[in-house]
């Protein structure tokens, strides 16, 4: 991996770390669940970076899927 490779890495998992973060200083539960799973999304891309990195990507990718599971079967948040 390029020195540019791993930048563009360490970007995207610092991106990730910081979506989640503002994500749990949200008051209303409808948009942390929103910006949580941009944040979820953002840590699957990092999974994918860092040459599939399956831990980060199953969870992510569950978390992402409660989040949608909240926000469109569970619509009386």
């Amino acid at each position: 991996m390029s020195l540019d490779q791993n930048l563009l890495t360490e970007l995207v998992g610092y991106l990730a770390s910081a979506i989640v973060l503002i994500s749990f200083v949200m008051r209303n539960i409808k948009k942390l669940r929103i910006v949580n799973s941009v944040g979820c999304i953002a840590f699957v891309i990092y999974g994918v970076l860092l040459n599939w990195s399956l831990p980060i990507i199953i969870t992510n990718t569950i978390i992402v899927g409660i989040n949608l599971y909240y926000l469109l079967l569970k619509k009386n948040l």
